[in-house]
């Protein structure tokens, strides 16, 4: 069976959806990376969350930030961790208070005001980040959210805001790890001057 033609779609589409994220995400994109130097200049943390491969995006661009994003980039850790890499906390929490509370717990135990909440959420309408947000928003803290389609449930209350112009799951979560990557790039230039 040839699967060309899946392929070829499936590539396309990807592209078509970037194509759009060039267009009309610029500011945003931007705008987030300065936030993120911002609380990383004040000495703040970046907490990433997501779930299911939007937790394997976040732990992906919290581990570029720690170790680095390009590789021959020599510069010091930034402080960033993925909120859904601990697993005794995560099975915890979902025991103790539910699977909505699993992210919110650890925002409550660890956020401070110059820290940045950073939720990847394909639909926006994920109770735990929903949760997350707001004691982050009752901590002080700034947030961005990376979202997709219409921004769900969620739109329109973090401190910034990037929603990828698709309703395909895959190609919001393909955008998703691409502005991410320019997130760290924009990281690492600011704070140490690298390209």
């Amino acid at each position: 069976m040839n699967h060309n033609t899946l392929i070829s779609s499936h590539i396309e589409d990807s592209i078509q959806t970037k194509q759009k994220v060039l267009e009309s995400l610029i500011p945003s994109i931007e705008a987030a990376g300065k936030l993120a130097v911002e609380s990383l200049n004040a000495g703040g943390m970046l907490y990433f969350c997501g779930n299911g491969g939007s937790s394997c995006d976040a732990s992906h661009i919290a581990a570029e930030l720690v170790i680095r994003y390009k590789s021959g980039n020599e510069r010091k850790a930034i402080p960033a961790i993925a909120l859904n890499a601990d697993q005794a906390v995560l099975t915890a929490c979902s025991n103790d208070y539910g699977y909505e509370h699993i992210f919110k717990r650890q925002i409550e135990a660890f956020g401070k005001p110059n820290d940045l909440f950073v939720g990847l959420t394909t639909s926006g309408n994920s109770k735990n980040i929903i949760l997350a947000l707001e004691e982050a928003n009752k901590i002080g803290m700034k947030s961005l959210l990376l979202l997709g389609g219409d921004g769900g449930k969620v739109k329109g209350q973090a401190t910034k805001e990037i929603i990828v112009p698709s309703y395909v799951t895959a190609r919001i979560q393909e955008s998703h790890i691409l502005i991410g990557h320019i997130l760290c790039s924009i990281i690492e230039k600011e704070l140490f001057g690298l390209d």
